[in-house]
C-alpha cells in the first residue's frame, strides 16, 4: 500500500467492497437531543476496540498512561502480533490508531481486574460484564473483543456525552488525555470529527463481522456525538468497521443538518 493510500485509510477516504447493513445510526447533541436516529439502538453489542477510549481515561486517570506518547511498550515475539502494524514499539497515540490490542491487554493487566471493574461500574459501561468467555476466565484480557462485555449505540453515545462534559468519574486531565488520542477524521460538509472504529465476529459466526464507529464531529462552535453499528456478511471485522467509520463521515453532515432543531430528547 502506498503511503497517499495509507493517509487516506486513516483519513476514512477509502471505502470498502463488502456490502454493509448498517444496524443503527445515532447522532446526538451533546446534551442528548436526538438529531438522527435509525435502525435498533438499544441492543448491546460487544465495544470490540471503540472500548479503547474508556481504557485510556482509565490508563490515565491511576498513571499508567502518562501523555499522548508515553509509556512507549516495546513488542515481544510472544504477543503473536497478526497485524504488521502491531509489530512494533507502541505509544498511546499509536495504540489507539491502529487498535493494537496487546497494548489494551498489557494496560487491563497493570490495571488489574479489581480495578478495571470499579471503572466499568463507575462508568456505567453497558451490562458491565467483565466475565470473558465462557469458563476461561480471561475477563481481563477478552471481554471487551467479541465476548462478554456489550454496550448499546445509545450507551455509547451516553459514555461520549460524559467524557466531552468531563463528567466521567475520572479526573479532567484524564479524559482531556484520552479524548486527545482519538484519531482525528475530516468528514463531509466541514465536519471536523474524533472517532474510534472497532470490531469483531459474533460468537460462533465465522462468516459474519460487525463494525463500529463512534465519537463526535465539530463545526462552527456545534458539537455532535455519534455511533454507528454495522454489520457485513463477511469473515473480516477490518471490512465492518472500515464501512461503519466510512459510511458515517459521508452522511454526517445530513445527519447533524445546520442548526435545525433536534427532533427528540432523551430523558437525561
Amino acid at each position: 500500500m502506498t503511503g497517499r493510500a495509507v493517509a487516506l485509510l486513516c483519513a476514512g477516504l477509502l471505502s470498502t467492497s463488502a456490502a454493509a447493513a448498517p444496524v443503527c445510526t445515532l447522532v446526538e447533541t451533546q446534551d442528548g437531543a436526538i438529531l438522527h436516529q435509525d435502525g435498533d439502538c438499544a441492543t448491546r453489542e460487544s465495544p470490540a476496540s471503540t472500548f479503547k477510549i474508556a481504557l485510556a481515561v482509565m490508563g490515565y486517570d491511576v498513571g499508567i498512561l502518562v501523555d499522548a506518547h508515553q509509556p512507549v511498550w516495546p513488542y515481544r515475539p510472544e504477543y503473536a502480533a497478526a497485524r504488521a502494524s502491531w509489530r512494533a514499539d507502541v505509544d498511546p497515540t499509536y495504540w489507539m490508531l491502529n487498535s493494537v490490542v496487546w497494548y489494551s491487554q498489557k494496560l487491563t493487566r497493570a490495571l488489574g481486574l479489581e480495578r478495571l471493574t470499579r471503572y466499568v461500574d463507575a462508568f456505567d459501561y453497558g451490562n458491565r460484564d467483565l466475565s470473558g468467555d465462557p469458563e476461561k476466565r480471561d475477563g481481563l484480557t477478552q471481554a471487551w473483543l467479541g465476548s462478554s462485555l456489550a454496550i448499546s449505540p445509545a450507551g455509547q453515545a451516553r459514555f461520549l456525552r460524559a467524557l466531552l462534559e468531563l463528567a466521567l468519574p475520572a479526573s479532567p486531565q484524564a479524559q482531556r488525555r484520552a479524548m486527545e488520542i482519538v484519531p482525528a477524521f475530516a468528514a463531509a460538509g466541514g465536519w471536523s470529527v474524533r472517532g474510534k472504529t472497532g470490531g469483531a465476529q459474533p460468537r460462533g459466526a465465522a462468516d459474519r463481522s460487525f463494525g463500529w464507529f463512534v465519537g463526535w464531529a465539530e463545526k462552527d462552535g456545534r458539537r455532535v456525538v455519534f455511533a454507528r453499528l454495522t454489520r457485513v456478511e463477511a469473515p473480516s471485522a477490518a471490512v465492518a468497521a472500515a464501512e461503519a467509520r466510512d459510511g458515517l463521515l459521508a452522511e454526517l453532515a445530513g445527519f447533524a443538518g445546520d442548526g435545525g432543531k433536534p427532533a427528540t430528547r432523551r430523558d437525561p
